[in-house]
């Protein structure tokens, strides 16, 4: 099988992904969820997170917290760059039959921005209080759902920018 129908195949199967989980977004009450879940991971759950662990944790949680925003910030200026080098515009934008369900934060859609974030926040956030997991992996879960779910990424954009978040976690981690 040669690497172009690979991609073809990948390319009709993400399709179809996009299109199913789309279609859950008409139905008002899934459509009023993950628009809630995406904006709380726009960075105000991880915000939060982030002002919460020194207090509840003292200084291991203002650590955690300070690697936090530092990998962070090393995830927002890969994705942009990523984003404005790759230009993959949106499955709302390319694919017929794909509802936007909610109005994105940028242009385009490779990486997901928001996927990398919540896996790195909650990758960083497990190691060190793993009990954190029962409801930041929950969390992370649905976010990366609710980018395929409201027409605003391609499962591979989702699955790249928890690769991502994976990565830069286990980098944060070596270099702490």
């Amino acid at each position: 099988m040669s690497v172009q129908t690979v991609f073809l195949r990948v390319d009709q199967a993400e399709r179809r992904v996009c299109l199913f989980a789309n279609a859950a977004a008409r139905q008002h009450v899934v459509r009023k969820l993950f628009q809630a879940v995406s904006r709380l991971g726009d960075g105000v759950f991880w915000y939060t997170l982030m002002a919460v662990l020194p207090v509840a944790f003292g200084f291991d949680g203002l650590l955690t917290s300070a690697q936090m925003l530092a990998a962070g910030l090393v995830g927002l200026a890969l994705y942009k760059l990523l984003k404005h080098s790759l230009v993959r515009e949106r499955p709302f934008i390319g694919l017929l039959g794909i509802e936007c369900a909610m109005p994105p934060l940028d242009r385009y859609s490779f990486p997901s921005g928001h996927t990398l974030h919540a896996v790195l926040f909650t990758c960083i956030a497990v190691t060190h209080f793993p009990a954190l997991g029962l409801v930041l992996i929950p969390f992370a879960l649905l976010v990366a759902a609710s980018r395929v779910i409201l027409g605003l990424h391609y499962p591979t954009d989702v699955a790249a920018g928890a690769a991502l978040g994976a990565t830069l976690a286990m980098m944060s981690e070596w270099l702490r």
